[in-house]
Order: C-alpha cells, then structure tokens, then sequence
C-alpha cells in the first residue's frame, strides 16, 4: 500500500455513525432486557398497558439491534475504513462529503420513525420487514447514497488494490438491495380500496410464496447484515491492532465467493415441514450444511492471522474481543446448519434453542465485533487515548460470562422444550400439556434474564468508556501506534 501519512481523513460521519451505533445499542439491548425478564414473570407484560407487551416491544428490538446498533455500526466502520485502505480523504470530495451527510441524517430520521412507528404499533408483521411503505422507501434513498459513497470512493481511490474489506461492504450493499426490494414489495391499502389509513399496505405475495420471498429474505438479512459486514471489520481491524497479516489472502477470496453463492439459497431452512415445496426445503437444508465451509473459512483464517502472537491476548483486551467474536462466529455458524437438518429441526423448530443460536452468534459474533472496531476507531478518529483498557477487559469477561449463561440456558431450554413437546405414552396421548413445558423453562429464563443483564451493563461500561475517551482521553500528539508498522 501507499504511505497514507500525508492525507488527511475526515472522521465527522464516522462519529456520528459511531454516536448513533451506541445509542441505537443501548436502546435495543435494554428492550431486550425487558422482554427477557417479561418471559421469566410474565406479569410485567401489563405495567406498561398496550405499549409495553412482549408483542409490542419484540419489534423495537429487533429492529433496534439488527437495523440501530449493526447497521450504524457498518456505517461508521465504512467511513472509517474505506478512507483509510483506498487511501482517499472525503474531504477531496465534496460531493462525496455531502452524499455521507446525508446518508447519516436520512439514515437517523428513517431509524426514529421505526422506533415511533413500532412502537405505535404500526407494522407489516412480516419478519425483520416491519416498516410501512413510507419508511421503506427512505430506506431505499439512503441505501443508494451508500452505493453512491461506496463506487464514488473507489472510484476515487489512490491503493489501486481493493483489499478485502471493500470486497466484502461490496456485496452487502448489492445483495441487500436485491433483497429488500424484492421482499418489500407492497400496495398501500388505501391506494387501491380506498379504505383504511394512508401508511398501511399489504404484500403483493400470498401464502407459501409470500413464506419464501419472506425467508429468502430474512436469512440472507442475517447473512448480508450481520455477517457479510462483519467479516470486513474483522479482515481490516484484527490485522491493524495485532500488526499481523492476513493469515491466507486466496483463503479468504475463496470464503467471500462461497458464502455469496451459498448464503442465498439456504433460507429454505426456516419453513422445514410447512407447506412450502418439499424440494425447497431439502435445498435450504443441504445449502445451510454447505454453508459451514465458506463461514469456517473466513473464521479460521481470522484465528491463524494471530499464529505465533497468542502472547497479545494477555496484553490487548481488544484482540480478545475479535479472536472470541471469531470463535463464537464458528459456534453459530455450525449450529445453525446443524439446526437446519430435518430430524434435528423437528425438535428444535419453535423452541428457545433457535433464539439462543440467534443471540450467541449476534451477542458474541456480531456486537464484540463492533465494539472492537469502535475501541479501534475512536482513538484513532479524536487523537486521544482510550480512557480505561482495565474497563475494557473487565467488560470483556463480564459480557462473556452473559453470553454463555444467555446460550446455554436456551439451549438446554430449547432441547428440553422440544422433547416434552414430542413425548407420547403407549396411547399416542402427549405426555406433557403446554403448560407443564412453561413451568419446567422457568428457571432457564430467569437465567437468560440475568445473563442478558450483565451485557448491559458491559454495554453502558463500553458507552461510558467511549464517551470518556473522546472527551477526556490523553491528548495523543499522533494516532496510537499498531503492534507494527504496517498499512495506514
């Protein structure tokens, strides 16, 4: 790469995205929260009234995390990163400034309409596609003033070389658009009865097909959302704090083209015995067993980068943050196959095993991973020192405490659920009523209450770390040093 000493990267997007990613966090993870300890006594359903039901609530966080906290966390990371390995400043570009700009600022507004919209109770129902139509089409607008800094940038760019990185922010733009286009296809009610309100629309699919466009696209939103994105951070910021390079370059060329063309044909898995074609359902399974390679293939070259420098997980707690963000990737990433196989999905589908494969790999993968990038960021982006690297490693075994009592209690939930679901005495008469499986679980949401608990408070410790940083952070003369003196 070429010496990028002389040019001078404009941080200001990257902030506010890093700003918006913590906020969107905290609001997210704190409904979480709540839902769980709503599961645990379900009394606390009804203190709030309507608009503090599980039912009303699920939404927020879901849409809060994958949509508030992740894609903010993309953003910033883009703005961060894109500069520095094209080897291009915004600020060369003033059309480029203004695009970002309003990126984030349509991008912010579109977020806290969600927010009030869902929680209002206005919504598709259609999984991690709740929007109405009026929101759906501000996220198109922003989506593609993305692409426009995204191909502008490199366009651009001085490195003729597009690391992997790009490749990998490449192909979730693309894909995303593809998919969301597709699924969200809708009419406005009122557009063509004339009745009902202005903002409420219905799916122009129905039935099965409006089941597959549904989880072709809810898959691949986890696929091209909260890992494909996620990959980028980590084939730039493991390598930068650790000072080692990328394990195997052709390996990880071999993972992205695997996962783009298996990764869109397993969302099959997810209507295993409904009324979906049966060979649509073997294909989703075979597909998400195939999709192991690719995923471990991206993971195992993240944790050989570290070969011959374990020693620095003693002494850098953000690495840690990536090597188990890495490893918990691998563990979601096996689990799922494994959950989408047929006799395997009789007994896990509709159980909490399926939330807790869900939540090790977005707690332990997906939100370490950017936390790391924004500990890697913020130094870098105010020119000051991180306020406490002790705060940082007490998080760390804190938050990794909360996630292995978070994924085992469902776990051991989930399988105990699927089980008693399927027990028949010599009459073919189940076992067990409904009821009896609640009561059993109880103690196993309590523990996942308390689990999700802890990583709160590792996420204010991480909010508060960072709000210290930028603010009353040791003044650096120049950006901290990496373990090497390698790329910019």
């Amino acid at each position: 790469m070429q010496n990028g000493a002389q040019i001078e990267y404009d941080y200001s997007v990257a902030k506010a995205f890093t700003f918006s990613t913590i906020l969107f966090g905290i609001i997210g993870m704190v409904i979480g929260v709540v839902l769980a300890f709503q599961m645990a006594y379900p009394e606390l359903n009804y203190l709030a009234g309507e608009y503090g039901t599980f039912s009303r609530l699920r939404p927020l966080h879901t849409n809060g995390v994958a949509f508030g906290f992740c894609l903010s966390g993309i953003f910033a990371t883009w703005y961060y990163v894109a500069q520095r390995v094209l080897k291009v400043s915004l600020k060369e570009s003033p059309f480029l400034m203004g695009v970002a700009k309003l990126h984030f600022i349509l991008y912010f507004i579109t977020i806290l309409l969600a927010v009030v919209t869902l929680f209002m109770g206005i919504t598709t129902s259609k999984e991690y596609a709740e929007l109405e139509w009026p929101l759906d089409l501000l996220v198109v607008v922003w989506w593609v003033l993305w692409g426009i800094s995204i191909f502008g940038l490199i366009g651009i760019r001085r490195e003729r070389t597009l690391y992997i990185s790009i490749w990998y922010y490449i192909a979730s733009f693309l894909t995303v658009a593809m998919l969301y286009l597709f699924n969200n296809m809708e009419v406005p009610t009122a557009l063509v009865s004339g009745y009902g309100d202005w903002y409420h629309s219905v799916s122009m699919y129905a039935g099965s097909n409006d089941a597959l466009v549904e989880w072709w696209y809810g898959h691949n939103a986890v696929g091209f959302v909260f890992t494909v994105p996620i990959i980028a951070m980590i084939y730039y910021f493991l390598p930068k704090e650790s000072g080692q390079n990328v394990y195997s370059y052709k390996l990880s060329i071999l993972a992205f083209w695997g996962l783009l063309f298996v990764y869109l044909w397993a969302g099959g898995h997810h209507l295993i015995y409904s009324t979906v074609p049966d060979w649509m359902q073997t294909m989703g399974s075979v597909m998400s067993v195939i999709l192991i390679l690719p995923s471990w293939g991206s993971a195992i070259n993240m944790l050989l980068t570290m070969k011959g420098e374990w020693q620095q997980l003693q002494t850098n707690p953000l690495i840690k943050f990536m090597i188990l963000a890495s490893t918990f990737y691998m563990l979601s990433t096996i689990e799922g196959p494994i959950q989408s196989i047929k006799s395997v999905n009789a007994i896990a589908h509709f159980t909490d095993w399926i939330p807790g494969h869900v939540h090790d790999g977005t707690l332990g993968w997906v939100v370490f991973m950017i936390m790391a990038a924004v500990f890697h960021m913020v130094p870098r982006m105010y020119k000051r020192e991180l306020y406490s690297k002790s705060m940082m490693d007490t998080q760390f075994w804190l938050q990794t405490t909360a996630i292995v009592l978070y994924f085992t209690s469902m776990w051991i939930a989930g399988i105990t659920q699927g089980m008693m679901w399927r027990a028949y005495d010599e009459y073919g008469s189940l076992v067990y009523s409904f009821i009896d499986t609640v009561n059993v679980l109880h103690p196993y949401y309590v523990i996942r209450a308390i689990g999700g608990l802890l990583y709160l408070v590792g996420v204010f410790m991480f909010a508060y770390n960072i709000y210290k940083t930028a603010t009353a952070g040791r003044i650096l003369d120049k950006e901290p040093a990496n373990a090497t003196p390698m790329a910019a």
